[in-house]
Order: structure tokens, then C-alpha cells, then sequence
């Protein structure tokens, strides 16, 4: 089993698509990865539109352990990404949402009870689909860092229960 975990980043804004805004996610997430046995395998950014989201979803899955969908996630009417992730998901992940909007709230109040950040299965793969803010982003990482090798080893097929019962296990 590797010990590394495989990285995908799809960047969803229409002005970082366009040029207007600086994607300032990817060279985070590269520092973080330096940092927590992860490498970036597939990177792309897209724009609000659903179909776009979901092809290219689908595309990381099949290169990474984890795909990390940035932006999207608001209540406004060019937040499309749940609803695209939506359409190729086999399972919902209710608790890093939870878990996120917990921790955000310390640093944004209310503001992170609108976010329907979650994550989702496809296959052996975890998709994350966060807000597009750094520090949003910041915050799925941390969580990431406590339970992304966990989730990987369970997609693959490997017991919960086995963790527990061998005291030697690294995670």
C-alpha cells in the first residue's frame, strides 16, 4: 500500500479561469503536501458551469486518491460545484462539512453555517468539495491532515477495525 496519497486540485471560479483573479490555492496546497506525504497529480481550474465541473471530476478520480474541488459552495447562483459533484458521487461524507463549519466558525461566525462544504466517494477516491477562500481551504487541509490517510485505506477496502486492533499502525 503506498504511504503517500495522490492529490487532485480543480480550482472553480470563472475569474480565475479568466484571468482576473490569481489562483492562490494550488501553491498552498503544494506547501502543505511538501509537509503531509502528499504530491499534486492532476490540476485544473474551470469555470461555475456544471458540466465542466463534473468531466473534470471525473478525470481527477481516475488519477487521485483525493480531489480537492476549491469554490463553489455558497447559497449564490453561480455556486454549482455540490450540485455537480452531486451527480457523479457514490457516498456523502457529511462530517468534514460538519467538522469544517465547526472550525470555521471560530473565524467567520454565522458566515460558516451557509457553506455546504462536503465531501463525497467515487470509487477508491475522496472528493472534497470546500469554499474557494485561502483560508477556507486552510482549514480542509488541517482536517485532511487528521483523516485523509484513514479514508484512502477504507476506499481501498481496508477494515476500520483492522486499525484498531493492530497497535502499530502509523496513522
Amino acid at each position: 500500500m503506498r504511504s503517500y496519497i495522490r492529490y487532485a486540485l480543480v480550482v472553480t471560479s470563472d475569474r480565475v479561469k479568466k484571468g482576473i483573479r490569481k489562483d492562490k490555492i494550488r501553491p498552498m496546497l503544494e506547501e502543505w503536501l511538501e509537509y503531509n506525504n502528499g504530491i499534486l497529480v492532476y490540476y485544473k481550474i474551470v469555470g461555475n458551469k456544471v458540466s465542466e465541473i463534473v468531466d473534470t471530476v471525473k478525470t481527477a478520480v481516475t488519477y487521485a486518491d483525493v480531489v480537492l474541488v476549491t469554490g463553489g459552495t455558497g447559497p449564490g447562483p453561480r455556486d454549482k460545484s455540490i450540485e455537480a459533484v452531486e451527480l457523479v458521487a457514490e457516498k456523502r461524507l457529511e462530517g468534514l462539512g460538519e467538522e469544517h463549519r465547526f472550525r470555521s466558525r471560530k473565524s467567520v461566525g454565522l458566515r460558516a453555517s451557509i457553506s455546504r462544504v462536503s465531501g463525497y466517494t467515487l470509487g477508491e477516491s475522496l472528493i472534497v468539495v470546500t469554499p474557494g477562500s485561502p483560508d477556507a481551504v486552510k482549514v480542509m487541509l488541517d482536517i485532511l491532515s487528521e483523516i485523509a490517510h484513514h479514508i484512502v485505506e477504507a476506499l481501498r477496502g481496508a477494515s476500520h477495525w483492522d486499525r484498531h486492533l493492530n497497535k502499530n499502525s502509523p496513522h
